[in-house]
């Protein structure tokens, strides 16, 4: 592992590549991977870009790239695909286009990940492959997501912004902010503004949720002409730049939900090994199966159990300690 460690902090392409599949597929050494690396991390900003499919997120993200480079930033983007890891379909020809743009960048890099449907699952992914890239020396880290309930959820709680596409072809604006991703979004953008009906969907997100106590900036711009691209970058890197406190307090709320999602694993794993040698378990199974007692007093019953145990260990250690 030392190798690829060395690797990743290098930037070397082929080193990331391989430490990014190490980590999202959860293969062995992976922990060890982000220990060596952890210390060399938190220099990154992120942005997450969601919004319902057809939006023009890729084609987006491939015109502010660019803009983003003059502004000094070395970019990285990480595309989650919400069905599989070979992306398809439409998705895939968002991505030809904004690879068409990037492509011969060798400065950046880019990596399609899945989301495999798991709940929880994506953003601990994301969040060590985030940190591989911070360590690589990437500056501003892009995650793309298509549209996708819960998945737009996941990806808001790994970023510093939530940037939200919506275009005035998205269909009933009202249904639109319904769905629930005016309520993840930092900045919300009308692309495709060369179209009818920007102005109008400019101004029902303006006053349904431009005026709450969140204050998000709502923006058009037009991906396809270029129109207010540049402005746009450059209003993002202020609000980057101005939100340094915000940003080190969300990491605190980020840093406690990550850890309290890995205690809780640990915890869970430990309990379910003693659960498969627990002679009272087996039998509290074969109670509520004949009726003897409800599964609500089993568990009351087991979890006292194993919590006893637990602490007749702990105070026959400190006995022989002594």
């Amino acid at each position: 592992m030392l190798k690829i460690v060395e690797g990743i902090i290098k930037g070397d392409r082929r080193s990331l590549s391989r430490a990014i599949s190490i980590i999202d597929n959860e293969e062995d050494h992976h922990q060890e991977i982000i220990r060596e690396i952890f210390k060399k991390t938190g220099k990154a900003l992120t942005l997450g870009f969601t919004g319902p499919g057809g939006a023009g997120k890729s084609t987006l993200i491939g015109k502010l790239v660019p803009e983003f480079e003059k502004l000094g930033y070395k970019v990285a983007i990480i595309a989650v695909d919400p069905t599989s890891p070979i992306t398809g379909g439409a998705i895939l020809g968002d991505r030809v286009r904004m690879q068409s743009n990037i492509i011969e960048n060798s400065d950046v890099f880019m990596r399609s990940v899945a989301s495999r449907g798991a709940v929880g699952g994506i953003s601990k992914s994301l969040r060590n492959i985030i940190r591989i890239l911070d360590a690589a020396g990437y500056r501003l880290i892009i995650v793309e997501s298509v549209g996708a309930g819960q998945l737009e959820i996941e990806v808001s709680k790994v970023v510093n912004l939530t940037l939200v596409l919506f275009t005035p072809n998205t269909g009933d604006k009202i249904q639109a902010v319904k769905a629930g991703l005016t309520e993840i979004g930092d900045v919300y953008i009308i692309n495709k503004a060369d179209l009818d009906g920007a102005n109008s969907l400019y101004l029902t997100l303006r006053d349904l949720i431009g005026e709450t106590d969140r204050k998000p900036i709502v923006v058009k711009v037009s991906a396809k002409t270029g129109k207010g691209v540049k402005e746009f970058a450059q209003k993002i890197d202020e609000i980057l730049k101005d939100r340094m406190r915000i940003f080190q307090y969300r990491e605190r709320l980020m840093l406690e939900m990550e850890l309290k999602d890995m205690i809780l694993n640990i915890i869970q794993k430990k309990i379910i090994s003693m659960l498969d040698d627990n002679k009272s378990f087996n039998n509290a199974i074969e109670m509520v199966q004949t009726k003897k007692i409800d599964p609500f007093k089993a568990a009351e019953n087991i979890s006292a159990d194993i919590f006893k145990n637990n602490n007749k260990l702990k105070k026959n250690k400190r006995v022989n300690k002594k």
